[in-house]
């Protein structure tokens, strides 16, 4: 990975920390795309302690926010002319239900609609590396989703903070499938990953209340840790074996199977078109 220009949102903690850090370890110069911008500093400080060489930098990152988006995707580019490997790896899990600023169900606006923007606005950047990877971190929660819900795309009829998720992780998957289909013959891939059950600050209750909050703190302690969790990641962020691998599902750094609603084209086009509409942008 010596050379590599990476990114990866969510960075500042859990998986995303110790991506960074795997990256890092390979020769990677790895940016730090986060919220809290003094997480972000603290979480270079820790990796720097294990690997010293470390080449890093950190970008502010709201995915709430399509302003923060924009400008976060400005200022990568006026650092960096390519992409070798974007990891859309922030998530979040909340109860109750909220939206952003814009009106858009939160879980949906961070897990999706942000990392779908925020991979439009750096794609001249990857299609500008050797060849460039998008890995989407998804979770075997999709399973949890019969279907996407576009009839109450907002949840406003039927929420929870479980099933939000879920849908979530399958809109990872639907996007993944639909952009290696967009992007076929060209010199990037996508691919998304499924991580494990891991001890991160999402599963010990994260924004979570009531519920949701009691199934993460019963369930955290069987968990593995963060680095395990971010072995697939890696994997697929940079294995050699993979050159030319597109529109994948992998968990424990092997492809492994989704569910029949993760494998719905029709659904992965319209959930396209419904992102463009949302977003207000159009891929070309």
């Amino acid at each position: 990975m010596e050379q590599k220009i990476c990114l990866v949102t969510g960075a500042n903690s859990g998986i995303g920390l110790e991506t960074v850090r795997g990256l890092a370890r390979r020769g990677a110069l790895v940016t730090l795309a986060c919220r809290d911008m003094d997480a972000a500093a603290r979480a270079m400080e820790d990796v720097r302690r294990t690997e010293p060489q470390a080449r890093l930098d950190s970008l502010h990152l709201d995915l709430a926010s399509p302003d923060s988006i924009r400008l976060a995707a400005l200022e990568f580019r006026a650092r960096h002319g390519r992409l070798d490997v974007l990891v859309n790896n922030a998530g979040v899990a909340i109860n109750p239900r909220r939206v952003t600023a814009d009106g858009i169900e939160y879980t949906m606006a961070v897990n999706h609609l942000g990392h779908f923007l925020f991979t439009y606005l750096v794609l001249d950047l990857l299609h500008a590396a050797p060849a460039a990877r998008v890995v989407n971190l998804s979770s075997s929660a999709h399973r949890r989703a019969r279907d996407m819900a576009f009839d109450d795309f907002m949840l406003e009829k039927n929420y929870s903070g479980i099933g939000a998720y879920a849908r979530s992780k399958l809109a990872n998957i639907l996007f993944t499938r639909e952009l290696a289909r967009r992007l076929a013959g060209t010199k990037i891939t996508s691919n998304a990953v499924h991580p494990g059950g891991v001890r991160t600050n999402m599963t010990a209750g994260g924004d979570a209340r009531g519920f949701l909050r009691l199934v993460w703190l019963l369930i955290t302690p069987f968990f593995m840790s963060p680095r395990k969790g971010a072995v697939t990641s890696l994997y697929v962020a940079t294995a050699e074996e993979l050159d030319g691998v597109t529109g994948e599902y992998f968990a424990k750094e092997r492809r492994a199977r989704t569910t029949l609603a993760a494998q719905d084209d029709a659904a992965a086009a319209r959930l396209w078109a419904e992102s463009e509409r949302l977003t207000g942008i159009r891929w070309e």
